[in-house]
């Protein structure tokens, strides 16, 4: 099992000690969530079963890839996540050279989580409709999938268009950086079976993220990629080691965790965590 860290629960100012300290310990990656903005008038949540959202408005967000190339600067082993990087909402040349970089500085550590978002106020707010997301999202990574692996890109679809263009230097990690989808709605798990090298999960226990595992196991099988590198990714921190060997059974490859209470308590949960599940 590989753990990661979730950054979105930690002051910012430890960000820097806490992933050292973790990539010290012997934790596989860190995981850090974006969004353009928050809403005055926000409402619902990507969590099943419930409709309000899990942040206020005022949440602190940054830009993930300089906050993760920060941190690449810091660090050698541990692994830099998106969980996740709203790419629908952005141009698709923009995305790719955000990925590039990231991949570059870090020598081919970036993990690239994508979403379509569940903050529809969020896409009003940036002049587009919140019922294209999906669509927008397919193709913004096709475009992007083109740019890292093409010498020359030309395109013409729905919401993206563009003559030839050049996209150099590709990334380091071949064919790009692993693409996890994240989301638990039905799209999302075709999007991530289709196109896909891993999904990330909610934060569920793992009764109720068997289903879906099941679910893309069966689509992987439909889209012919059932022999392809994918992982499966889940926020459920765990209680034991017998819960850890539950998930590993049912196909989970990696639990992101954050093993603190408050910011300041973050090394110390770090080094709990270490010593009893590594």
């Amino acid at each position: 099992m590989k753990f990661g860290i979730a950054l979105g629960a930690l002051n910012p100012a430890f960000f820097g000690e806490a992933v050292l300290e973790a990539e010290t310990l012997g934790f596989e990656s860190c995981w850090l969530p974006e969004h353009l903005v928050l809403t005055e008038d926000m409402t619902g949540s990507p969590h099943p079963g419930e409709d309000r959202p899990p942040i206020p408005p005022t949440t602190p967000v940054f830009d993930a890839f300089a906050m993760l190339a920060f941190l690449a600067a810091r660090t050698s082993r541990i692994r830099l996540g998106t969980n996740v990087y709203l790419l629908g909402l952005r141009h698709p040349f923009a995305a790719a050279r955000a990925v590039q970089t990231l991949d570059l500085v870090s020598e081919g550590r970036a993990e690239i989580g994508i979403g379509a978002g569940w903050l529809r106020q969020e896409w009003r707010a940036a002049g587009l409709d919140p019922r294209t997301r999906g669509r927008r999202l397919d193709e913004a990574l096709e475009v992007c999938r083109r740019l890292w692996t093409e010498p020359r890109v030309a395109h013409d679809g729905e919401f993206f268009g563009f003559d030839a263009v050049h996209f150099e230097p590709k990334p380091i990690q071949k064919p790009y950086p692993p693409i996890h989808v994240g989301g638990v709605s039905d799209a999302a798990l075709v999007r991530a079976a289709r196109a896909g090298d891993g999904w990330i999960g909610m934060e569920q226990p793992l009764e109720e993220v068997r289903p879906s595992i099941a679910r893309l196991g069966a689509l992987r099988r439909e889209f012919g990629r059932e022999g392809k590198r994918f992982e499966i990714t889940l926020g459920a921190p765990p209680k034991d080691r017998d819960a850890v060997a539950r998930c590993e059974e049912a196909g989970v490859d990696r639990l992101i965790v954050r093993p603190w209470r408050r910011s300041p308590e973050a090394i110390d949960g770090l080094r709990a965590f270490a010593d009893r599940f590594f």
